[in-house]
């Protein structure tokens, strides 16, 4: 296991940790469209990447980092694996600036966006990795997993539940950006594996067309 990826995990579980009972820091460093546009607030589109709704939602985002997590750094590199990271935490939450804007209210947190990245961009590379979830016994292919991650985030965006802090739309940012990063470094690759792609895929696009052609989100 590499030691970025371990430092990134333990990293993320410490502060989320802290931030459950620490409302202030909650407060100070999560996304929000107010902070971000009115008091120029930009470290807010990183340092979300770092809190959490509760341990469920960390222990998600940190179980798909540490199965996929390593195919980036094998396929990258260290420093490549980092890239994809923090961009796609970064793309993810710009999108997410774009698409409420006019919503200064508008508050989201999570490592969503750059989970969505690593999780797209090693997909890219071995779609058809099995993935063992919980005590589940039978394998899950990579591309199944990614649908079914992806899915989710796609309802919870376009069907807001009260009090749901989750930064879903930047889902949506952080897979372009791993997908993007991964067909530019190892564009054979992605194009033979362009069918799971396609399948994993199929809520983003159905995503982008509600959004942008039904504006259900405005």
């Amino acid at each position: 296991m590499s030691p970025v990826l371990l430092i990134i995990i333990a990293g993320t579980a410490i502060f989320s940790y802290i931030a459950f009972s620490n409302q202030a820091l909650f407060e100070k460093y999560k996304f929000n469209v107010g902070a971000i546009l009115r008091n120029k607030e930009y470290v807010r589109l990183i340092s979300a990447g770092f809190l959490h709704a509760d341990l469920m939602h960390l222990l998600f985002n940190m179980m798909t980092l540490y199965f996929f997590g390593p195919i980036v750094v094998q396929a990258f590199g260290a420093f490549g694996f980092l890239l994809v990271y923090f961009g796609s935490i970064l793309l993810g939450n710009i999108f997410s600036l774009y698409l409420y804007k006019n919503q200064s209210w508008y508050s989201a947190i999570g490592a969503s966006g750059g989970v969505s990245g690593i999780l797209f961009a090693s997909i890219a590379m071995i779609p058809d990795l099995g993935i063992y979830f919980f005590f589940i016994p039978i394998a899950i292919p990579g591309y199944i997993f990614g649908f079914a991650y992806f899915a989710y985030s796609v309802y919870m965006m376009l069907n807001p539940k009260q009090h749901d802090n989750v930064g879903h739309a930047a889902h949506l940012g952080g897979a372009f950006f791993g997908l993007i990063y991964a067909v530019a470094l190892q564009p054979e690759r992605a194009i033979e594996n362009a069918f799971y792609l396609g399948i994993m895929a199929l809520p983003l696009l159905y995503m982008s067309y509600m959004v942008f052609v039904k504006k259900r989100i405005n």
